[in-house]
């Protein structure tokens, strides 16, 4: 079941030729603050009251908060493959049939306040997520969890209510978060932006006007677990723009940028980076898609969502949106992952005006089809508007549609309004939550999913996504999960459009930058350390 080594060892491989730092480090950062740019945003809204709690949260910005704070029982290692153990001394399925999950915690767990940790409190997280269900969808990442079980104060046993054979990655994931129970309510969401765990860091915010507009991540004392934090100090710094970043970048004000480059920038660092300056590329797993409300005008129609997809030219959106560091993606299952099929370009193959005419001829559609198309910047960067602006232009140059953009401003506005069901067809990045084929099928698919969708497949839900769960080899579920994406491609409640590379850039005494982001993007701020300039 190595999932990750695949994605993890093609990304070593592009590693070792781009890095160019000089120098390296015995011990810890010199006492200065390791500075991370990055344009995301975190704010306190009503719409978003909650955005650091492990059962509300649900969004590759705020993880990146959480992975540096909280304990989970298991982690994937930095070098790939299976969830190792963590705050647990040692997890394993106790049954043949993936059904049962057991942890002993680790002797003498505490939380960064001091107050021991036991599997009661393992316990209560999980229960707490499961109770809350918060509209984020986070709960869903545990809905195979039946009922957990307290053993003594350091084993915790997981009953399952099906065979779950992706639940250790699962457990790797901040819905498993271990709370303090001292500072979050059972059964209420906890506001703002405190955080109280037992993770590698410790945090300190600086909040104007609702935002976050610097993280300060200091090495935690109680810590016990695996990861070894080659800084001290690390600090995230919200940034307004991908210039500024940059900007602050080569005038030595951060020291390192990382969401969201642009695809000028890296086209830019590609060719030629700055003096000083150290850009690294590897494989990514981030998914660009577009969304439906199906029961908001003509998308509630199969047909409409069918010529939709027979038109639209991902090519030239990873082109010229992209600029090429992204590719076609034809499946909500990116290249790279195991059980990954090319099921819309085996459905529609290359973009064709006249077929998408005759789907919508055939189901009796009137043509224009009045389309309105959603995006934000927000969160995404610039290049979304880009992007809409070509798809706008690809439907409406068929002929079929008469699609017009409306771009909203704030990500959490943006969120709320989508779960709402309030864009007809909206544009969105999905970040896995662990690097498997369930991840980016069952989020989109499965009840309670995390896009609200009112899409619903019974054979989807009730035979194949627990089918593939049950194959602990992922390359045996491989033809379960075609199966998956070949309904996709018919039934097109998401359509996916392109799959990102991932991007990073330093300064050149930053070491461990290699290893600065997961293979799903994630930040592991633990592994940068300041070395020798060059």
């Amino acid at each position: 079941m190595n999932r990750k080594t695949l994605v993890l060892s093609a990304a070593i491989g592009l590693l070792a030729p781009a890095l160019a730092a000089c120098g390296g480090s015995d011990g810890g950062s010199d006492g200065d603050a390791i500075v991370v740019g990055t344009t995301d945003q975190f704010e306190v809204t009503s719409d978003a009251p909650a955005p650091f709690d492990p059962a509300y949260s649900y969004d590759a910005a705020v993880w990146n908060v959480l992975r540096q704070t909280f304990q989970t029982l298991v982690s994937v290692p930095k070098g790939g493959g299976e969830p190792v153990p963590d705050a647990a001394q040692s997890c394993s399925f106790t049954d043949s049939g993936s059904e049962r999950y057991a942890c002993t915690l680790r002797k003498g767990l505490e939380f960064s306040d001091g107050r021991p940790m036991t599997a009661a409190d393992v316990k209560y997280s999980i229960d707490r997520v499961l109770d809350i269900d918060s509209d984020s969808g986070i709960s869903g990442l545990l809905s195979t969890v039946d009922t957990v079980e307290v053993v003594g104060k350091r084993q915790v046993v997981f009953h399952l209510n099906t065979s779950d054979a992706t639940f250790p990655y699962k457990l790797a994931t901040p819905a498993a978060a271990i709370v303090n129970p001292d500072h979050y309510a059972k059964k209420k969401l906890r506001d703002g932006f405190d955080i109280d765990g037992s993770g590698i860091y410790t945090l300190k915010t600086q909040v104007e006007h609702g935002k976050v507009v610097k993280a300060v991540f200091t090495k935690n004392p109680h810590y016990k677990g695996d990861a070894k934090a080659k800084s001290d100090k690390v600090e995230l710094r919200s940034m307004a723009s991908a210039d500024a970043m940059e900007t602050s970048l080569e005038k030595g004000d951060i020291d390192v940028m990382s969401r969201q480059l642009t695809p000028d920038q890296i086209a830019k660092f590609s060719a030629k980076a700055p003096d000083g300056i150290n850009f690294i590329q590897s494989p990514g797993l981030e998914t660009n898609f577009l969304g439906f409300a199906l029961d908001n005008g003509e998308v509630r129609n199969k047909a409409v969502r069918q010529a939709i997809a027979q038109v639209v030219d991902r090519g030239q959106i990873a082109s010229e949106a992209y600029k090429s560091t992204s590719e076609s993606l034809y499946s909500l299952v990116p290249a790279g992952i195991a059980g990954h099929a090319n099921s819309f370009f085996n459905k529609y193959s290359d973009p064709d005006k006249g077929k998408a005419a005759a789907i919508l001829r055939d189901a009796g559609i009137t043509t224009p089809v009045a389309l309105s198309l959603h995006y934000t910047q927000d969160h995404y960067g610039p290049v979304m508007k880009k992007q809409f602006e070509l798809l706008r232009e690809q439907l409406n140059d068929s002929g079929l549609f008469k699609a017009e953009i409306h771009e909203t401003k704030t990500w959490t506005k943006f969120r709320a309004e989508q779960l709402d069901g309030k864009y007809q067809v909206y544009g969105m990045g999905w970040v896995a939550d662990f690097p498997d084929a369930d991840n980016f099928l069952a989020p989109f698919l499965d009840k309670d999913n995390f896009l609200k969708s009112t899409y619903v497949n019974n054979t989807v839900r009730r035979d194949l996504i627990p089918a593939s769960r049950r194959e602990a080899d992922r390359m045996t579920a491989s033809k379960t999960l075609g199966r998956i994406q070949n309904i996709v491609a018919d039934d097109v409640p998401v359509l996916p459009l392109t799959q990102s590379k991932q991007y990073i850039a330093t300064r050149d005494d930053i070491t461990g930058a290699e290893w600065a982001l997961s293979a799903t993007s994630e930040l592991q701020l633990w592994e940068l350390d300041r070395g020798v300039s060059g």
